[in-house]
Order: structure tokens, then C-alpha cells, then sequence
């Protein structure tokens, strides 16, 4: 993963959202900003009507595949074999930025040699998607002028989600588009904070930073800080804690701003682990499906009842400020775990979250120019090197971190699971625009009930007429994993031979489908892609 970061910034966007006004051919790829990403799908939307180009590659028929230029409707899971067709299409057609490979960039070669067997007529065997659309996205890339590359889970939520990644990074080297306003590359991170929870070391294989933990001057920066000895070692992936329930290694959880009772794929193997650890203690705000499992619950405060910073997918650093003061005996997240540091015999004490972010700014490089005070009127990007600095709202503008950017080729890897005679569905899901992940919030405001009272299985019109389906029928969606039952909407949105449906309704919960298997740097679930079967229930679900 450290020469991911050196590429493309962290997993963080390189540019910013108002680069949207700039950019002449966005590439969306694994992602629909439309549901998942508003604010960023209005500003694309806006730009497209503008005269700015757009290329969609979606197995779905979205809103933004209909705008398109060029909507490129893949094979689910395919998506490496496509970028190496582009590329291979790219150099063989000399159209890479020779200029900017040779002064930017190494390893160029491997990469050529790579991508050389991934020919048109291969990567139609292996996408769907035909020579002459490939040949055409390829030219329309590589052209001159700012394009931008936008991706989300489509992209990520696979066991190959970082080889996946990697490609989109080779492409936008390959053809130069990166450290101008208007390029570069793009991930929409997949909820609030998530950017800023990886930025202070929320991750299970770097420190606060994304120092290294081979880093000892680091380590002895914050033993000295802290006053406290730290384990050198990575921790546990949150992905990998259920499988160490079972096996002993962990026999206690402290799980806060999460509901993996209900999120994490194959939740049936989740919720046994949750079953079978000793000691659950949950921090939320609600009374999650999680919390319902705790030995012990501690309210939380919700973003309005506290202080603090928000970094968003931009790198944005942002201020929240409480407006009400929190319910009953709720806290806000920091004072919890201080008091409880501090019952548990270690003296961590901080008098407002204005000082803890004065330490932050204190240990990241990124935030060494940031404080409250700069940040009372607007938000910056990180990084902030020092007070005086502005924020950086495109990256890589000169070098990338490493020095040169490096090409890292990888092979297509076919999906864990493919149809068969017993699954013989694809099955995938998606956000509803109505409802933010599992409705813990958003489930309890009756009006969204109104607008998005419950989740339909897409069926293609082809695949409906092979089942004997018809519109609002009831179906039972089975994996090797577990069923969960729903009305089906017949459409052409989705793929034939491919089941959609959207992951936000508490009534459905899909995850009990979803397929566990990780990816082998950032153990990632493959939750976008499983072998499904599908029964037809008829008008009514049974007793």
C-alpha cells in the first residue's frame, strides 16, 4: 500500500471538488456519485452540461451512463483486464505523454510488457466491452486536455480492489494527468471522516500520518509524547477481527461509530462473533443492531453536540462547532475514552477538542500548519506544511512523494466467486440516495420512509422472463452465505445475467449475502460481486 500512497495521496482525492469547474472529459469508473456522492454527481452533472466530456463505465444503466459521451457497460469484476486494454490500446496507438513517463515516472516498461497481451479482442472476451468502444475511450482519455478520473467502492470492494487501484494510477501516469487543477486521480471516500480517521492512524498498518512502522524515530516521538511503551507491530485489519473471535485471539471489542451487526459482509459469520466474544462494549449514538449485543452501551454525542474537525475526501480539514448540548448522560467520543483511559490506569487527560487537535497538528507532517484558528473561516487541504502555508488543492504538482511515480502492473484476476450451475446470478449493490448505509439514522425520520419505503432486486427483463418473474413479485436472494427476501422490479438498468440491489434497508439485509474474502494488501471484503440464486415467491411472502 506505501506506493499506492506515494501515487496517488493516501487513498484521498489529489484534486479538489471545485476542479470540477476545470475538467474537460471526466472518466467515472466503479462509482455513481448520483446516489453515493451528491454534491460531487450535482457538480458533474453541471459540468456535463457545460460542454465538459463524460465517459461511464458501469455494468448499470445510471443517470450519468445516460448523459454519457461513452458509457462503457463492463462485466462486473473486470475492471483491471479493462484499464490494461486501455493502456495496451494507448501505447500501441502512441498516444501516452512520452514528455511526462520519461521525467515523472519509472518502470514504464513493465508496464508495456504487461499490458502488450491484453489486446481489444482479449478484453472483450473477458468485459463485454467491444474493440471499438475501447479503442474509442482509450483516444478520448489520452487526448489533450484536464481529464479526471473519479472511482468509489465499485472499484475497491474487491479482493483485487487494490490491483484495480494501481491500474487507475498507471493510466493517469501513463497519460500525464495528474498535478494540474481539473485531473488527476479521485476516490470518494465512503463515508464522513473516513479520510480524516486514516489521516490520525485509524488504520491497522501505519501510524498517525501514514508513517511507517519500520519508522523508530517516529515511535519514539510519540513514547515520549504519551509517556508510554507501543507495540511495533501491525495491528488486525478490522475486516480480519471476526475470524480471530474464533480462533481465541480476541475475546473482547470496544466498537464505536460502526454497526458491523449489520454492515460487514456475511454478517451471519459477524454476528456469531459478536455472539461468542466475552466482552462487547458499543459507543453510539442510537441503539444499533450492535449495540443491541453489548455487555455495555456508552451514549455518544452526534456531530451537532460536540467540537471537532471533519477531513473530508478532498483532504479538506473542517471545523464542526456544537450547536445543542448532548442528551442525558452523552458524551462526546473523546471524553469517553479519556475517562475510561483513566479509569483503566493510564492519565489521559485533555480539556477540549481543541486541544487534542492542537496535538494532531503537532504530530502529522500533513497538519503542521493547521489550527483552529485558521480554520474558523474555511476549511483547508492538507497538506499544511506550515502556518503560513495555504493548503494544497492539487497534489503532485512537481513530484510525487517517492520522487517519480511509480508504475506498478498487475494481471486480471477473475472474481472469487463466478456463476454456476447452482449460483448462476451475479449479484451486486449500491446506495440509495434517500438513506445514508443501514438507515441507523436516517431509518428513524418517517418522511425517508416515505420517499424510500423499501429496497427491490433489479432483475433485467431476459433474466425475469427465464424465472417466471413478474413486476413486485417477491423473490429469495441465496448465496453459499445466507437469503434474505425482497420484491423485485424488472428493468434493464441492470445486466442481464446480474442482480442489483441497494445495502440501506434494515428489512433486507443484503449482507447476509455478501462474500468475505479480502484483498490481499488493504483486506477489503469483496462485497460488490457474489454467485447468487434467486426463487420466485410469488405476490405475497410466505409465512
Amino acid at each position: 500500500m506505501a506506493s499506492l500512497a506515494l501515487t496517488f495521496g493516501s487513498g484521498a482525492m489529489t484534486n479538489s471538488i471545485a476542479d470540477t469547474l476545470k475538467t474537460d472529459l471526466f472518466f467515472m469508473v466503479g462509482s455513481n456519485p448520483d446516489t453515493s456522492h451528491p454534491t460531487i454527481g450535482l457538480r458533474i452533472h453541471q459540468a456535463v452540461t457545460r460542454g465538459a466530456k463524460l465517459v461511464v463505465v458501469d455494468p448499470r444503466r445510471t443517470k450519468l451512463a445516460e448523459r454519457a459521451d461513452l458509457w462503457l457497460r463492463i462485466v462486473p469484476g473486470t475492471d483491471v483486464a479493462f484499464l490494461n486494454g486501455m493502456m495496451q490500446v494507448i501505447i500501441e496507438e502512441e498516444l501516452w505523454d512520452k514528455k511526462f513517463v520519461e521525467e515523472r515516472t519509472e518502470d514504464f516498461d513493465e508496464l508495456a510488457r504487461l499490458v502488450k497481451k491484453y489486446t481489444p479482442e482479449m478484453v472483450e472476451k473477458i468485459t463485454g466491452i467491444k474493440e471499438d468502444q475501447l479503442r474509442q475511450a482509450a483516444r478520448m482519455y489520452a487526448a489533450e486536455g484536464r481529464h479526471a478520473t473519479f472511482w468509489g467502492m465499485g472499484i475497491t470492494h474487491y479482493v483485487t480492489g487494490t490491483d484495480r487501484v494501481k491500474s487507475i494510477a498507471n493510466l493517469t501516469m501513463l497519460c500525464g494527468k495528474i498535478g494540474k487543477e481539473g485531473t488527476g486521480c479521485n476516490p470518494l471516500r465512503g463515508q464522513n471522516n473516513v479520510q480524516g480517521a486514516c489521516d490520525v492512524g485509524a488504520l491497522f498498518n501505519t501510524l498517525p500520518g501514514y508513517g511507517g512502522l519500520e519508522n523508530d524515530n517516529l515511535f519514539d516521538k510519540y513514547e515520549k509524547l504519551w509517556g508510554i511503551k507501543l507495540p511495533r507491530r501491525p495491528g488486525k485489519p478490522a475486516t480480519e477481527v471476526w475470524e480471530n473471535v474464533f480462533k481465541g485471539n480476541i475475546r473482547s471489542l470496544y466498537i464505536f461509530g460502526e454497526d458491523p451487526a449489520v454492515a460487514d459482509a456475511n454478517i451471519a459469520h459477524v454476528q456469531a462473533a459478536l455472539e461468542k466474544v466475552d466482552f462487547l462494549v458499543v459507543q453510539d449514538i442510537f441503539l444499533t443492531d450492535t449495540a443491541k449485543m453489548a455487555d455495555v452501551v456508552l451514549p455518544a454525542a452526534c456531530f451537532a453536540e460536540k467540537d471537532g474537525t471533519f477531513t473530508c475526501t478532498e483532504r479538506r480539514v473542517q471545523r464542526i462547532r456544537k450547536a445543542v448540548e448532548p442528551p442525558g448522560e452523552a458524551k462526546p467520543d473523546w471524553q469517553i475514552i479519556s475517562l475510561l483511559s483513566q479509569r483503566m490506569g493510564y492519565p489521559m487527560h485533555y480539556n477540549s477538542a481543541s486541544e487534542i487537535f492542537d496535538e494532531i497538528c503537532q504530530l502529522l507532517p500533513q497538519y503542521k500548519g493547521l489550527s483552529y484558528e485558521r480554520l474558523e473561516k474555511v476549511g483547508l487541504q492538507w497538506p499544511v506544511p506550515d502556518p503560513h502555508h495555504p493548503g494544497t488543492p492539487v497534489l503532485h504538482t512537481e513530484k510525487f512523494t517517492r520522487g517519480k511515480g511509480l508504475f506498478i502492473a498487475e494481471d486480471y484476476i477473475p472474481p472469487v466467486e463466478l456463476p454456476d450451475e447452482e449460483y448462476p446470478l451475479l449479484f451486486t449493490t449500491g446506495r440509495d440516495i434517500a438513506r445514508y448505509n443501514f438507515s441507523s439514522m436516517t431509518g428513524k425520520t418517517t418522511q425517508i420512509d416515505e420517499i424510500s419505503p423499501e429496497c427491490f432486486a433489479e432483475v433485467h427483463p431476459g433474466d425475469a422472463e427465464r424465472l417466471g418473474l413478474k413486476e413486485k413479485n417477491w423473490v429469495r436472494l441465496t448465496s453459499r452465505r445466507g437469503s434474505v427476501e425482497m420484491r423485485a422490479t424488472i428493468t434493464d438498468r441492470t445486466q442481464e445475467g446480474t442482480i442489483f440491489s441497494t445495502y440501506n434497508h434494515l428489512q433486507a439485509l443484503v449482507n447476509l449475502l455478501t462474500l468475505d474474502a479480502l484483498d490481499r494488501l488493504s483486506r477489503t471484503p469483496e462485497y460488490k460481486l457474489c454467485a447468487i440464486k434467486v426463487e420466485v415467491l410469488g405476490d405475497e411472502l410466505p409465512d
